[in-house]
């Protein structure tokens, strides 16, 4: 098994694929959720090939554009990985990653789990790309896809969503900073996304600051 050239496979077949897809969940989020991937596994003991094939098909098909359907990126990545003749364990390794990866399913108080360090990793990359200033303009890019309004005070944030709930909401772009990005910070699994989240938290939290002031006229 030539792991370099499925790699190599993985990342043009990625690229096919999302070629179309909305920006903040596009190639271009995908490669940089690789990068994360990799720089993060430098510091864990995970198995590399796992984690970048987990980083790079974690998206494949994401839910949220297929009507909340929730099987199709694992029968797409299935499908890929079978025809690059990989083990059956590392496929359904993959697969898990992606079943497992995102924030709404931390929100299931049912369900079986699955855990394993190099979902962690792939885990805490995605994160990472949801907040900061990437995160930010993908917040406010999907906000804008949606035509959902920015910012609206008399909506509260819903502090206690279940997955169905988060799933169909339709909140302000602003309190999703709330329900989900501002959270991030401390459900990272490893030491590398903690350190590099906390900075990124930061950032979003100076961004609100400005944000309230030039609503409310301040500045």
């Amino acid at each position: 098994m030539n792991k370099e050239l499925i790699i190599k496979n993985t990342i043009l077949f990625v690229k096919k694929e999302l070629k179309d897809a909305e920006g903040g969940h596009d190639w271009f989020h995908i490669e940089r959720v690789f990068k994360n991937a990799i720089l993060i596994s430098k510091e864990e003991k995970v198995d590399g090939f796992i984690v970048s094939l987990g980083a790079l098909l974690h998206d494949i098909a994401d839910p949220k554009f297929y009507n909340g359907d929730e099987s199709i990126g694992p029968k797409i990545a299935s499908t890929f990985l079978n025809n690059q003749g990989i083990e059956k364990t590392i496929i359904n390794h993959v697969i898990n990653i992606i079943k497992y990866i995102s924030y709404k399913n931390s929100l299931s108080k049912t369900g079986k789990k699955f855990t394993s360090k190099e979902l962690e990793v792939v885990q805490d990359a995605d994160r990472l790309d949801a907040i900061g200033a990437i995160g930010i303009a993908r917040c406010f890019n999907y906000g804008g896809f949606k035509n959902r309004a920015l910012y609206n005070p008399e909506i509260k944030p819903n502090l206690n969503l279940n997955k169905e709930e988060y799933k169909n909401s339709k909140a302000p772009t602003i309190n999703h900073f709330y329900e989900k990005l501002l959270l991030l910070k401390n459900k990272m699994n490893t030491e590398t996304g903690k350190k590099i989240a906390e900075n990124r938290h930061q950032y979003m939290e100076q961004f609100l600051n400005q944000f309230y002031d030039e609503w409310n006229g301040i500045k």
